[in-house]
């Protein structure tokens, strides 16, 4: 654990990302998203599935088998909704969470030399990041430490700054 690689990922990293993620998750307390945002349940089902796709692709790897990964920013939210219900809500989704997080952390860690291989990848973090390229599979990884998980854990804590302000009912 904790070794880098030569693709640009550093799996103890990835691992404290995900550890900031799950105890933000874990604190609760989340308010109701604003008009187009995603609720903390939703948010969590992303990460979770976005998971998936990011195993997928290092097996893939790892086998020397080609891939392509798109991102699911653009996932539709009956989906999610779906995800969701079948967790049973928020204490559900922190423990798919918590099994596929550790589950990428693990191929992570077995990447090596693989990691340079080249991935068609297809993501979009907002207006920030844009990418429609091959990349190092290394180099993905670590967008994904450096620039999603931050991203959505910035979310997770609006929400609840966002309750902790939100009028009480009937004050």
């Amino acid at each position: 654990m904790g070794a880098g690689l030569s693709g640009g990922v550093e799996s103890g990293g990835l691992r404290r990302v995900y550890d900031e993620v799950l105890a933000e998750v874990d604190a609760g307390g989340f308010g109701a998203p604003g008009e187009g945002e995603l609720s903390a349940e939703q948010i969590v089902a992303h990460l979770a599935a976005n998971d998936e796709l990011l195993s997928e692709a290092t097996e893939a790897v790892l086998a020397g088998s080609p891939f392509a990964y798109y991102d699911l920013e653009a996932i539709h939210r009956p989906q999610l909704d779906a995800l969701v219900s079948e967790c049973g809500g928020l204490d559900g989704l922190a423990t798919l969470l918590r099994a596929t997080s550790q589950k990428l952390c693990a191929l992570v860690e077995r990447l090596g030399p693989a990691a340079d291989t080249p991935v068609e990848t297809h993501l979009s973090e907002g207006f920030d990041l844009v990418v429609e390229d091959s990349l190092p599979w290394g180099r993905a990884l670590d967008l994904h430490t450096r620039v999603h998980l931050p991203m959505h854990l910035a979310e997770l804590r609006l929400l609840r700054d966002g309750a902790a302000r939100a009028p009480v009912a009937g004050s």
